[in-house]
């Protein structure tokens, strides 16, 4: 069975996404994507959400 994890960063920095990124996939994690979120006053994104898949047959 296909499982999905969502991690949200509010504080979008190049080592928090780093950090989150090696973080999952060193659990077993596969990354799938990511998606910002912005603001319209602003050309720098207000959120990340990094998406992850990882079969498990335990369920």
């Amino acid at each position: 069975m296909l499982h999905y994890k969502v991690v949200e960063l509010s504080n979008v920095t190049e080592e928090t996404i780093e950090e989150a990124l090696n973080e999952k996939v060193a659990e077993g994690w596969n990354f799938d994507g990511m998606q910002f979120a912005m603001r319209e006053s602003s050309k720098r994104p207000s959120m990340a959400f990094l998406l992850f898949t990882r079969e498990n047959d335990d369920i």
